[in-house]
């Protein structure tokens, strides 16, 4: 095929058009190329959703840790806490742990 008949083609014309080549190499250059390209706003936008998701997450404990500051108003809900949670005991008071078959980790599953 020589460039007479290459010329004669319709998609050759459309795609040797000045106006047609410039309006491609600016898409190529603003979709890959440019700082501001569409790649790193996908890679911002989804560290957006993961930064909002982790902000929902923490919002949700800040309600949580709330409710447990307003429940430790009293002293004996701190006393309950403190055993629950740390094993506190009182003077001359033992405590027994007692855990449960489903709740030990099995040697399979280490």
């Amino acid at each position: 095929m020589n460039y007479k008949q290459l010329k004669s083609k319709t998609w050759f014309k459309i795609l040797s058009n000045k106006y047609v080549l410039v309006l491609f190499i600016f898409c190529i250059w603003m979709l890959f190329l440019d700082s501001n390209s569409w790649l790193v706003h996908r890679e911002l936008n989804q560290e957006i959703d993961e930064i909002e998701a982790n902000r929902e997450y923490y919002i949700k404990e800040i309600e949580k840790d709330k409710q447990t500051l307003e429940e430790l108003d009293d002293s004996l809900e701190i006393e309950r806490f403190a055993r629950e949670t740390y094993f506190m005991k009182r003077p001359n008071e033992e405590i027994y742990i007692i855990e449960y078959e489903d709740s030990l980790k099995s040697k399979n599953n280490d």
